[in-house]
């Protein structure tokens, strides 16, 4: 079988495309994935066979916050770009599985008639349930659960709906009236988390499924630096407490990340520090309490060593420090990441979501209460078991065979489980 896969952003939206394509190549599948730029190099590596993104600014859109005119003008390249590559790359392939964040791809499927699994990190159904991920009140009162979703639809509408009904037009198909319906309408929808950390709705009325998050610990990294690092947190036993932004940028990235090092080391705690794309932690000065991770290691390395964890809230952040089985903090800063801070709280692994504006004295009150509260290490622990017990790689894997089937895709030599 020929699949497509597409996907775009940073790390926690490739990484799991990437071992996805791996496993699927290793069950006598046909692989292409279309990715971006600047993570060619780890494709490469791989040996996936891959196609590169023609427009790819991602750490641009990332590190500054656009206003609206300039956010509509960079969603419309991106959609343009999405018809203008996937239409000749699909043609070759059977199934088209991407990222619910490739609008075109719905509209691409019904003009050629392939079959589409559309993925998500966070739930991504309206429903009467569960709100919007995106946005940052996750816990409205539930009549105003649907409101939140038809604000959501018009957002989105006015970001993508012409550019898409232009785009169809060009290809002589009739214009749509709402890309919030549409979307989930006209693909099957998959969900990319753990069904232990996420939420789902039975009453969703789009067809979806859920496999559990796709971590990759197969990419290559830095050895030295992985012994570095486990030297560091082995050499005595003070706690440590590891903290990151990952890719997400944020001005007051700096003064939050001096403040907690002020409190680790008034705590008497050691401090690592994952600098991420923006290079976070790198103006501290260096003590025997501080390490600064600067290389991209598999966080199943890095997270299972440390004591409690603070983060931006990113879905494989977020994934991976539940599979740790340790405490964690989440420091929202767009997107799911207030939906993943919320379900931190709920499950009690860790406090409450805080703000990266927080201050000195709120700050150690939050951390102290995570390293010591015993509340949280157990639930965090039993979270962990059953994390470490999904394989949402395989049962994607195993998900995509029985799709390709129910659609008449000829499977070739592939041999289905049971």
């Amino acid at each position: 079988m020929k699949i497509l896969l597409v996907t775009r952003g940073s790390q926690g939206d490739i990484y799991p495309y990437l071992g996805l394509a791996v496993a699927l190549m290793k069950r006598g599948h046909e692989i292409t994935l279309s990715l971006p730029r600047i993570f060619e190099a780890m494709a490469k590596a791989l040996g996936i066979p891959y196609f590169l993104q023609s427009f790819d600014d991602i750490t641009g859109m990332v590190g500054e916050s656009p206003d609206i005119k300039e956010l509509l003008a960079w969603t419309a390249r991106v959609v343009d770009s999405q018809f203008d590559e996937m239409i000749p790359l699909l043609e070759q392939h059977d199934l088209l599985v991407c990222s619910n964040t490739e609008f075109a791809a719905p509209h691409i499927t019904e003009y050629l008639g392939h079959p589409h699994i559309r993925t998500g990190y966070a739930p991504l159904l309206p429903g009467k349930r569960i709100p919007p991920a995106v946005f940052p009140f996750i816990k409205p009162p539930r009549v105003f659960v649907g409101l939140q979703w038809k604000l959501l639809n018009s957002g989105l509408n006015m970001m993508v709906k012409k550019v898409l009904n232009k785009n169809r037009a060009r290809l002589n198909m009739e214009p749509i009236k709402d890309q919030g319906e549409y979307a989930p309408a006209n693909a099957h929808n998959h969900m990319l988390y753990s069904r232990y950390l996420g939420e789902t709705d039975k009453k969703w009325k789009y067809g979806w499924s859920i496999s559990g998050y796709c971590f990759n610990d197969i990419f290559p990294y830095n050895e030295i630096a992985y012994k570095n690092f486990i030297d560091f947190v082995k050499k005595d036993s003070r706690p440590t407490v590891f903290f990151t932004l990952g890719s997400c940028n944020a001005k007051e990235r700096d003064d939050f990340c001096a403040k907690l090092f002020e409190i680790c080391c008034e705590q008497n705690y050691k401090l690592v520090v994952g600098c991420g794309w923006w290079k976070v932690g790198t103006h501290l000065h260096n003590q025997d309490n501080l390490f600064l991770l600067d290389s991209a290691i598999p966080h199943y390395l890095i997270l299972s060593e440390c004591d409690a964890i603070i983060h931006h809230g990113g879905s494989g952040t977020t994934h991976s420090a539940a599979r740790s089985g340790k405490p964690q903090m989440v420091i929202p800063l767009l997107l799911d990441q207030f939906y993943w801070g919320s379900r931190v709280g709920d499950l009690g692994c860790g406090p409450r979501s805080i703000k990266i504006k927080i201050s000195k004295k709120a700050l150690e009150k939050k951390v102290l209460d995570l390293v010591n509260n015993p509340v949280y290490r157990k639930n965090a622990a039993a979270l962990g078991e059953k994390v470490q017990n999904e394989n949402g790689v395989q049962e994607m894997c195993e998900f995509i065979e029985r799709f390709a089937q129910e659609n008449k895709i000829e499977l070739e030599t592939v041999t289905l489980p049971g």
